[in-house]
């Protein structure tokens, strides 16, 4: 043949269609062959194979350990044509007891550890055989209850799933990464799963709100604490997808922290780790010291040691839950491959539905399979019968016919088969006694048969049948749970303030702009001393973990972290280091306090509001725009409001009108113009012919002083009724000679 010729021969095909078909055919080998489970087994097909060649090795939980190398070499030299490596990972998740819920796998010799699960020895180091719990996958097994196929170089068949007893699918749980779809199938407690199917069994209209009566939630292998609520779990089992998180288990002993469980693969040297790279950080400032003080005795101890007894260890926990591995999310996606052959995203009824399928079907064949050998014995027995009531007749035949097998069918019309077995039959038995012992088995053999012909032609017997083997199987292998489910609240870190330590702090603010913190509330702010030319400002009292809030003149608000502020031994920063105010913008206003204070923020073209400090942070150098002014307008000092229900706001304008209402009846904004406090003409207060020259919070026996050039004149509470109005008024004049008032101040009683 040519070469042209050979050219010719060969298929041609778009590089498009050859790869598409390619990447196809192989995402279905990843999905199906590789990392999704089986709704039947719940197992994937590395894990199958592993459990097959461990039964066929014949170790099981009675056996010998053996090497775990000849589990592996059986597995992919028989079964599974991949690395070994990859398989024996495989193998040692199925005997962690710390991964699994309950292992298929009983090692000995070092498997890994919670703190390092990938810790464990080679292969050619550890042993291993079946745990009990395999039972309840492979005791069927050889019953004719599931498929077979052949292996990957045919020499030999393979089960193409295995009769699991129980739903396995959600008792160990399993993650897998496919092509386009991935698995994430939390464990679960036997007991709980098979108190479900059973209900589902006796009613299967039952809802996944009926199930979730029984099955509470996952049960992980470890005894955190599941803090998902209910109603969310409940979700999760509606539409197969999800999240539930874990919290580690803690107590008080002698006023430390003791951690005594973590939540599912979690390792402590991790946590501790982060808690560590925390306290480096400056970041707990309140924890002293930790200790790993785990042991074989207390597989999880670890202790975090406060700085005092004063210090809220609940707060601290709550901390650490928010900002470590002690509590965790865990990703649900029951994603499976179903009876059908397709994978696909599960709610918990149909995962329970279509295993009873599975179950129904598996079970009716095993009987099948019990009843075709009960009829092939009973056939083989009734022809060991007419041969042991005619046993002259037929040792007659045996010792003179040429072809015995021919004439004894036709002396005794018996079939090839029950004519093979009278000639395979001993001498030693045709004693007497054997007819008693072929009549009893007969009679057995007829029982069982009646058995299992009732139970495969009834449904109601085969469910009660599966119901009785569901129930057998968590009474051997259930327990109790082992991951509570409690209600918790959500953890909250730390804020940085709340890590900074609370000291009363007075923070000073130079008339040219300079900033600095001084220790206590007792300092006198005007008795510090100033660069040449400048002056006292602004103060304000506090504590180290609040911020300084600066208001400008253009109605912006600035926050300043305190705890960085320089010493009032010298003199200070200048602001422009710390904030970027506009050109020409003044300070108005220095305030400090919690986050809730209230405060009364006014412009003296008669606008205001009330806001709380919080309002007034704002990361931004540049600050935020807190209070718009209208056109010509300027702000005025803001004033603390420490009892807004009760106090009073007393407005004066430059033209000698006072206006008294109730603080609430302003609104509460975070920011904006405001409401109008007392009636000044737009005109007026652009012009500035008019102003407001101040405002007043009044509370209890406090006095207003109103200031008119060298004259002033002190007001009571008592004596204000004259000058209540409601907001937004115009107000009512002072007295004569205060036409023309410079400014208010307030004297405390």
């Amino acid at each position: 043949m040519t070469d042209t010729s050979v050219y010719e021969a060969t298929e041609r095909l778009p590089l498009k269609e050859y790869t598409e078909k390619a990447y196809l055919d192989y995402s279905m080998y990843v999905i199906l062959d590789r990392a999704l489970p089986n709704i039947g087994d719940g197992l994937k097909p590395v894990q199958r194979r592993i459990v097959y060649a461990m039964s066929e090795l014949g170790l099981k939980n009675t056996a010998k350990y053996k090497k775990s190398a000849r589990t592996v070499g059986d597995v992919i030299g028989k079964y599974h044509p991949h690395g070994d490596s990859a398989v024996y990972e495989a193998m040692v998740l199925m005997a962690q007891p710390f991964s699994y819920r309950y292992p298929l796998i009983d090692g000995q010799g070092n498997w890994g550890s919670p703190d390092d699960p990938k810790s464990f020895a080679a292969m050619r180091y550890t042993e291993s055989r079946m745990g009990k719990y395999s039972e309840v996958l492979l005791s069927e097994l050889g019953q004719g209850t599931v498929d077979w196929q052949p292996n990957f170089d045919g020499t030999m068949d393979e089960p193409c799933v295995l009769p699991a007893r129980v739903p396995n699918i959600l008792l160990n749980g399993t993650t897998g990464i496919a092509v386009g779809m991935a698995t994430d199938i939390p464990p679960h407690n036997l007991c709980e799963v098979v108190n479900a199917t059973v209900a589902l069994l006796e009613n299967p209209k039952a809802t996944v709100e009926d199930l979730c009566e029984h099955i509470l939630g996952p049960d992980m292998p470890t005894e955190a604490e599941i803090i998902t609520p209910r109603e969310d779990i409940r979700k999760i089992y509606t539409t197969g997808r999800g999240s539930i998180k874990m919290r580690a288990l803690w107590g008080k002993e002698d006023g430390d922290i003791v951690i005594t469980a973590l939540p599912h693969q979690v390792s402590g040297a991790k946590v501790l780790e982060q808690i560590a790279q925390q306290m480096q950080a400056k970041k707990l400032p309140m924890i002293a010291d930790l200790r790993d003080e785990s042991d074989h005795e207390n597989p999880t101890r670890l202790v975090v040691v406060p700085k005092s007894n004063r210090v809220e260890v609940e707060a601290v926990m709550n901390h650490l839950f928010a900002t470590t591995d002690l509590e965790r999310n865990y990703r649900v996606n029951m994603n499976m491959i179903g009876i059908d052959g397709r994978p696909q995203v599960k709610a918990l009824d149909k995962i329970l539905r279509e295993w009873l399928t599975f179950r129904a079907t598996t079970t009716r064949r095993r009987l099948q399979f019990q009843l075709d050998k009960v009829e092939k014995r009973l056939h083989l027995l009734a022809g060991q019968l007419i041969a042991f009531l005619n046993i002259d007749e037929v040792i007659e035949i045996i010792r003179t016919s040429d072809e015995p097998k021919q004439e004894l069918m036709e002396s005794f019309e018996l079939t090839e088969v029950q004519a093979d077995y009278i000639l395979d039959t001993k001498l030693r038995q045709l004693a007497r006694l054997e007819e008693m012992k072929i009549r009893s088995e007969l009679e057995e053999k007829e029982k069982e048969r009646d058995t299992l012909t009732k139970i495969l032609g009834s449904e109601r017997r085969l469910k009660t049948l599966i119901k009785k083997e569901l129930l057998a199987a968590a009474k051997e292998f259930g327990d109790e749970r082992r991951s509570p489910i409690v209600a918790r609240e959500e953890a909250k870190a730390f804020s940085e303030s709340e890590l900074l330590s609370s000291d009363p702090i007075t923070v000073v603010v130079s008339q040219k702009g300079w900033i600095r913190s001084a220790k206590g509330h007792e300092i006198d702010p005007a008795a510090l001393s100033f660069k040449a030319g400048d002056g006292l400002g602004l103060f304000a009292r506090g504590k180290s973990n609040q911020p300084a809030l600066l208001m400008d003149s253009t109605g912006r608000s600035y926050s300043i972290p305190t705890h960085t502020l320089p010493s009032a031994r010298g003199q200070g920063e200048p602001l422009s280091g710390r904030i970027n105010p506009p050109s020409g913008a003044t300070f108005e206003g220095l305030l400090m306090g919690p986050d809730d204070q209230r405060i009364l923020l006014a412009s003296d073209a008669g606008y205001g509001f009330i806001a709380k400090l919080s309002d007034l942070q704002s990361r931004n150098k540049a600050g935020k725009a807190m209070l718009n002014l209208p056109k010509g307008a300027q702000v005025l000092s803001p004033q603390v409001l420490e009892n807004p229900e009760e106090a009073l706001l007393a407005a004066v304008t430059s033209e000698g009108r006072m206006l008294v209402f109730p603080v609430t009846e302003l609104p509460e904004l975070s920011k904006g113009k405001g409401n109008k406090i007392i009636n000044i003409t737009s005109a007026r207060a652009a012009s500035r012919e008019e102003v407001v020259v101040g405002i007043a919070v009044l509370e209890g026996k406090n006095q207003l002083v109103v200031h008119a050039g060298k004259r002033h004149t002190k007001i009571k509470i008592s004596e204000m009724e004259h000058y209540r109005g409601e907001r937004g008024r115009r107000g009512n004049k002072l007295p004569r000679g205060f036409q023309k008032v410079d400014r208010i101040e307030i004297l405390e009683k």
